[in-house]
C-alpha cells in the first residue's frame, strides 16, 4: 500500500490527556506532544510525553508499544524523537532521550534505548542496527 493510500482521509486525532483517543491510544502529560501530519498510531499505544515526544510527519508506530521521555525506574529523562517516516514495531518500547532516524524501521518488540540512525532496519532487545536501507527502501 502506498503512503498516499494509507493516509487518504487522515485527520487530527482529537487528544485529552490520560485518555484513549477514538483510535484507543493514551498520551500522558499531552503538552509535551508534538504531532506531526499524516500519523498511524496503533491501539493500545502508551506515550508519556513529560520531557517531550515529537512524532514528524508520516510516522508508523504499531499496537500496544510504548513512548517513554521519562522512566521512573532509573530516573532517565528526555525528549524523544521519532523522525518522518519512520516505523515502530508492535510490542516495541522506546526509552527516554532516544531519536529514532528518518525512514528507519524498528522491528517487533524491540527495546530502543539508544538512538537509531536514519535509513536503516533495527531490532532487539537492546535493539541494535542490522542494516542500512536505501532511500525509501522497504524492509524484507
Amino acid at each position: 500500500m502506498k503512503t498516499s493510500d494509507r493516509f487518504a482521509g487522515w485527520k487530527p486525532p482529537q487528544i485529552a490527556d490520560g485518555q484513549l483517543t477514538e483510535y484507543n491510544w493514551l498520551v500522558q502529560n499531552k503538552a509535551g506532544l508534538k504531532l506531526g501530519h499524516r500519523t498511524d498510531i496503533g491501539a493500545f499505544t502508551y506515550i508519556n510525553a513529560k520531557a517531550g515526544v515529537t512524532i514528524e510527519d508520516e510516522v508508523q508506530i504499531g499496537a500496544h508499544c510504548a513512548i517513554y521521555s521519562v522512566s521512573t525506574i532509573d530516573e532517565r529523562e528526555g525528549p524523544v524523537v521519532l523522525k518522518r517516516n519512520c516505523r515502530i514495531g508492535t510490542h516495541s518500547t522506546v526509552m527516554p532521550g532516544v531519536t529514532v532516524g528518518e525512514n528507519s524501521i524498528v522491528g517487533a518488540h524491540s527495546f530502543v534505548n539508544r538512538n537509531i540512525p536514519g535509513n536503516c532496519l533495527a531490532y532487539g532487545v537492546p535493539a541494535r542496527v542490522i542494516r542500512q536501507l536505501a532511500p525509501n527502501q522497504k524492509a524484507k
